[in-house]
């Protein structure tokens, strides 16, 4: 395929002038590609366990189309910056995954296209079947930009040996605990150097939902300033540092890089690790027994974030039988046969509605992740993102991960934040109302 968008006007865009050189490299070096009429699309893949997945994936678009399968592979850390190269140098694939912090940025840039003129002109294809939050993280402006394959809340993972050992009850599966409850558990469980009640990441990742449930947000409505300094928020954050800090239920953090909850919760001596469905497939290796619990409930109720991920067309896909096999490959991609390959190898819950059974337990309570999407029980959040979240995300990762350690206060790291975090909300409106004014 080739691009229609410039790299000029890509580069003017994104501000990646570095690219340039490295795309032109890229440019030089190649020196062929996929066959005429193939169906090309990427995706990020980090293990052999993923390989299988998307080898199969392939296995089933060349049943369905006919057509020769081409996936490129890369690993998820590098995936972003290559999908930048492929774009710039028109050599990225007719259909490309994309994270869904990252379909803004991508859309607002105008390196995929909207989708909505496909779908209306199509009467095989609904969105009826995709969840909610699905559908809302993957459209921005008002417009679809993507399809979406994986979708799920956040949830509490929990040690069920070790509460037993300590004999606890098991928490509800349907009934989520209040903060208090989880705080006052958090400090039972702990023995100081043998065990610990909580691990989660030091990052605004898994912050946010703690955030949602206290009825905090990062960002205003309109996403014109920085609410990390509303009382909400700040409960939220506070609540979550104490656990680290004051009441010291987390194992102690040795690195703030290289910090995992799942390697801590894997261990086998913490009662419990905040983290998604996509963590599923790792944590069945457990030599202990252990399951999912909806997120504890704050003020607002049970409302973390929910994350996912989507398959989009890139905006220099051609229009004729080019698009077409973009618009063919993309439905088969995120068609109910090709995500119950997904949920069955554990990858993560499928943004089908219809593929939901594919995810089998273990663990038992699986089916709440379902549950909870279909708002059955508790609740979930989308996760609110700005069309310059890398950079939301650098800032904060820069000084927010101090208060972990106890070297800063939760309100003095705020404000010192906040001056810096308006200036990129106004960025993203300016972003926003340029990406308008194109559109037309």
């Amino acid at each position: 395929m080739s691009t229609m968008l410039s790299r000029r006007g890509f580069l003017g865009m994104t501000g990646f002038a570095g690219l340039g050189i490295a795309a032109a490299g890229t440019l030089a070096g190649c020196s062929s590609g996929p066959p005429p009429g193939a169906a090309t699309w990427s995706m990020w893949s980090s293990s052999a366990a993923e390989k299988k997945v998307w080898d199969d994936f392939g296995k089933y678009v060349e049943q369905q189309l006919k057509v020769k399968s081409v996936a490129s592979l890369t690993p998820s850390p590098s995936y972003p910056t290559k999908l930048d190269l492929q774009l710039v140098s028109g050599t990225a694939s007719l259909v490309t995954a994309l994270n869904g912090t990252l379909i803004p940025t991508y859309a607002a840039r105008g390196a995929h296209r909207p989708l909505d003129d496909l779908i209306a002109n199509d009467p095989d294809f609904t969105l009826d079947d995709f969840y909610k939050t699905s559908k809302s993280i993957s459209s921005f402006n008002g417009k679809t930009y993507a399809i979406g394959f994986d979708v799920a809340p956040t949830v509490m993972y929990y040690n069920k040996d070790l509460l037993n050992k300590q004999g606890i009850p098991l928490p509800s599966p349907t009934e989520p605990m209040s903060w208090a409850t989880f705080r006052d558990l958090c400090k039972q469980l702990t023995k100081p150097g043998q065990q610990y009640g909580f691990t989660c990441a030091p990052a605004i990742d898994d912050l946010v939902s703690w955030i949602y449930c206290a009825g905090g947000n990062v960002m205003s409505a309109d996403s014109s300033r920085s609410t990390l300094g509303d009382p909400e928020a700040i409960e939220a954050l506070q609540y979550v540092i104490d656990l680290f800090v004051k009441d010291q239920v987390t194992p102690p953090i040795k690195n703030l890089v290289t910090e995992s909850s799942l390697s801590n919760f894997m261990q086998g001596n913490v009662a419990f690790m905040q983290n998604g469905p996509w963590q599923v497939v790792n944590a069945r290796k457990a030599k202990f027994d252990w399951d999912i619990i909806p997120f504890p409930a704050g003020a607002a109720g049970s409302k973390p974030r929910v994350s996912g991920s989507s398959f989009a067309i890139p905006s220099g896909v051609r229009e004729g039988a080019e698009l077409d096999l973009a618009w063919k490959l993309i439905k088969t991609l995120t068609s109910t046969g090709a995500l119950d390959i997904y949920a069955k190898a554990g990858r993560n819950n499928p943004a089908r509605l219809s593929a939901g059974s594919a995810f089998q337990p273990p663990p038992d309570n699986l089916g709440i992740v379902q549950e909870i999407l279909a708002g059955k029980l508790a609740g979930g959040h989308a996760f609110d993102v700005t069309t310059n979240w890398n950079q939301v995300k650098q800032l904060l990762g820069q000084d927010l991960p101090r208060t972990f350690l106890g070297q800063v206060s939760v309100p003095d790291a705020i404000n010192g934040l906040t001056p810096r975090l308006d200036i990129l909300m106004r960025q993203h409106l300016d972003t926003v109302r340029q990406a308008t004014a194109r559109k037309g």
